[in-house]
């Protein structure tokens, strides 16, 4: 944008190109972007391209710019992301996969030191090992309450310690044994909020939702209908077929116990009259699948004889 438009210019500017991104994509995030660096956000920005933009702002300036949008296309699908553009943050747009988006965005995280007063992401745990740190800094780990030995020279920790806990403040005696230990607990990057899709938002921990953990609970709870259905002899879509298998069972066991037949049960019957004809009826169908093969490779046998024998001349002559 050139330097010397008016600050009205850059702000018409401005509502252009997002009242454009509203027209253009259907799916967004709304991002966080604390602890993100130039750099690392210019990464970010190449990777989503052409897929996804970013578009970062003061809030009030993409908060008028919405509203204008909605009253002037008397479109308000977009006015649900109104309330949560609050603190540092920016929005993603797309038309893509929004799997594939935050597999995107979630490849530029790196490591970053705990600086005093930071809010702990993630918990911080330091392993049992050597430190490789000098006995004479043994008061140091005692101020903590940790508990170590000396191995050869150098501090041990002897076992695995909480350090900070997620959403604790950084303490400076904290920071300072991370910075000594070399250890980069926290990982910055831009942090996905909320989801954006035909007018309505939700949670980013839905994309963690798969079609076979949905099967699988659908099916789960069918079972469970089809179960209390059963037990309360309420008939349903879910229950029917149990019924109708549980009453053919039950016609099936009054046959048996009875001079009533029919044609499924009285296969049955003559299986429990002399099970040996249904043995021996079986043993010339599993040995006829052998038998073509046996004659097949006898088959491919004599063609490569008869090959042979036709050559009509020896190694010799």
């Amino acid at each position: 944008m050139p330097s010397d438009l008016s600050t009205r210019d850059k702000k018409e500017a401005y509502h252009a190109k997002l009242c454009k991104l509203l027209d253009t994509f259907e799916k967004a995030f709304i991002i966080g972007a604390d602890n993100v660096g130039s750099m690392q956000f210019q990464n970010i920005r190449k990777g989503l391209r052409p897929g996804a933009i970013i578009l970062m702002g003061k809030n009030t300036m993409m908060k008028r710019s919405i509203r204008l949008y909605c009253e002037e296309s008397g479109n308000d699908k977009w006015a649900c992301i109104l309330d949560e553009l609050v603190g540092n943050v920016g929005i993603i747009f797309t038309n893509g996969d929004l799997n594939d988006i935050r597999t995107e965005v979630n490849k530029y995280k790196i490591g970053a030191p705990a600086r005093v007063g930071l809010v702990a992401p993630v918990d911080v745990k330091i392993p049992a090992g050597p430190t490789g740190m000098d006995p004479s800094q043994t008061s140091f780990y005692q101020a903590l309450g940790i508990a170590t030995k000396i191995n050869k020279g150098t501090i041990e920790i002897v076992s695995d310690v909480h350090l900070i806990k997620v959403g604790d403040k950084v303490g400076a005696s904290q920071a300072t044994l991370l910075s000594k230990l070399g250890v980069k607990p926290f990982k910055y990057g831009l942090l996905l909020l909320k989801v954006y899709e035909g007018g309505s938002m939700y949670d980013c921990a839905v994309l963690d939702i798969t079609d076979e953990a949905m099967l699988s609970g659908v099916s789960a709870a069918i079972a469970t209908v089809a179960s209390l259905c059963l037990a309360t002899n309420f008939p349903t879509l879910a229950s029917v077929p149990h019924s109708v298998v549980n009453a053919y069972k039950n016609v099936l066991a009054i046959s048996l116990a009875t001079e009533y037949t029919f044609p499924l049960a009285q296969k049955v019957k003559d299986f429990l009259a002399d099970p040996s004809k249904f043995a021996v009826a079986a043993a010339p169908a599993a040995s006829g699948g052998a038998a073509p093969a046996a004659a097949a490779k006898a088959e491919v046998k004599k063609e490569d004889t008869e090959e042979e024998e036709d050559m009509g001349f020896s190694l010799f002559d």
